[in-house]
């Protein structure tokens, strides 16, 4: 240490750099011995200049896995995370750590947000990489999934600008809502790519957004809301087929059209006579006049399903190389997104978002999808490695077996014993497999009764007391 200028400043500035220099040595928290493999190297490594180039207790290293190990263990508040390095710091000896979270969340706030997308992408490469290419393909076509969905913010003023709550809620009584539209690999379970928005944006326009990362030999598989005529079109241009459940203000009439098969016809549609808002002209001028899609009408014998046959549409034309059958089966797989997002929103957390600011909800949001990613190239691996199907292995279960795992392959003191306890973290997921429920239905009924408070009607400041009653009213969710 140097300084001329300070020089009775030295002896404690000294001790400083040295306790920073060894949190930075320290796996602070213990899930970078696990998950450390899947970043690009040096993404974590201090900065030459700017922000995160100052010695620092929490540096960016610490930062990253601290926030990790909250958005894996739901509920976990920032005061937790600092308990946790506060532990780690009393258990090595090397001094202590401030109490307070104010330097941590000041840390949080300075994590650039291409680091945490550059994360997250680097982590669904590797769980691609990872899978064999037979599972990775659907007759030469690499299939992919999208969805949308909506999650919860904290209801703060910047909050509920960025992102307004729902006309139907009263003000003060709403959450912000975010809009998310997410492409995930139907192979891996992988998160691909995302787009964000507040309730004015449509899923449609959200998509238009994500147009980078498709690539010729895609297959895209999604519900109705997304068979559009300008969707297909686009996706044609970019050498992406799709197969789309067929729009309910579609008409649907299997008489009509080039018989292919048993309610199986080829159709032409006529481009529409209005530009979508989303679109610019220079694209809308290279749309088709008319366009040739498949249409078929498959029926369903599974029990549980509501619907007693789907009809799909698709530019996959030939018969003979795509049967009906096949592609029933396929968009059937369609329904693991919907797995996919409960067990980001439900097994993670993600469903509410607690920052304060849409700047850092941003991060909490890629924090979650960094998880997930990094969880998802865990189960490819362990799939890959004892021939297990990927869709069978159980997400709680990894998450649980992350969570246990982790701190004993932090403190083992050798390589052997490392690798032995992460050989058997990915024997643990291969056995960990969720049975095949065939026939399974479970309705949406809720047993447990919530309790009998009323529902918030006014803005908490003003409904600070409610008036006497003599029992409280029993709201039915």
């Amino acid at each position: 240490m140097h300084t001329p200028c300070f020089p009775l400043w030295r002896a404690r500035l000294a001790a400083f750099g040295r306790r920073a220099h060894a949190l930075r040595q320290k796996p602070l928290p213990h899930l970078e011995k696990l998950f450390a493999q899947l970043l690009p190297a040096g993404l974590l490594s201090q900065a030459d200049e700017g922000v995160n180039s100052r010695e620092r207790l929490y540096s960016l290293r610490c930062t990253f896995w601290a926030f990790l190990w909250q958005m894996l263990n739901p509920g976990a508040s920032c005061r937790e995370a600092v308990r946790q390095i506060q532990a780690l710091f009393c258990w090595a000896g090397t001094g202590a750590v401030d109490e307070g979270t104010s330097a941590y969340c000041q840390a949080r706030a300075r994590l650039p947000l291409d680091i945490l997308q550059r994360a997250r992408q680097a982590a669904a490469q590797h769980a691609e990489k990872l899978l064999p290419e037979r599972f990775g393909q659907w007759h030469g076509w690499r299939p992919k999934v999208l969805d949308g969905t909506t999650v919860s913010l904290a209801d703060t003023p910047k909050n509920q600008a960025a992102y307004p709550q729902s006309a139907s809620q009263k003000p003060g009584c709403g959450f912000p809502l975010m809009r998310l539209v997410g492409l995930f690999s139907l192979s891996s379970g992988a998160l691909l790519g995302y787009a964000k928005g507040n309730k004015h944006l449509a899923e449609l326009p959200l998509l238009f957004r994500l147009r980078q990362l498709f690539e010729p030999g895609d297959l895209l598989l999604a519900d109705r809301g997304f068979a559009s005529y300008v969707l297909i079109a686009l996706l044609e241009m970019l050498g992406v087929a799709c197969l789309f459940r067929l729009h309910q203000a579609r008409p649907h009439d299997m008489r009509r059209g080039i018989r292919l098969g048993k309610k199986d016809r080829l159709w032409v549609w006529s481009k529409p006579k209005q530009k979508p808002r989303y679109l610019p002209k220079s694209l809308w001028r290279r749309i088709p006049e008319e366009l040739i899609v498949r249409v078929l009408q498959v029926p369903l014998r599974i029990p549980g399903f509501r619907t007693q046959s789907v009809t799909l549409v698709t530019t996959l034309s030939d018969e003979q190389a795509y049967p009906a059958a096949e592609l029933a089966q396929l968009y059937l797989r369609r329904w693991r997104i919907e797995l996919w997002w409960r067990h980001l929103k439900t097994t993670m957390g993600m469903e509410v978002l607690r920052c304060q600011t849409p700047a850092m909800v941003h991060k909490e949001l890629e924090m979650y999808l960094v998880g997930y990613n990094f969880i998802r190239g865990l189960i490819a691996q362990s799939a890959s490695l004892y021939d297990r199907p990927v869709e069978q292995i159980s997400f709680k279960g990894a998450v649980d077996t992350v969570r246990q795992y982790s701190p004993l392959i932090a403190q083992a003191r050798s390589r052997k014993k490392q690798s032995g306890l992460l050989r058997q973290v990915l024997q643990t997921l291969a056995s960990d497999l969720v049975p095949e429920r065939l026939g399974r239905r479970e309705p949406r009924a809720v047993k447990r009764r919530l309790k009998p408070y009323p529902l918030l009607t006014k803005p908490r400041h003003v409904f600070r007391e409610i008036p006497h009653q003599s029992k409280y009213r029993k709201d039915v969710p």
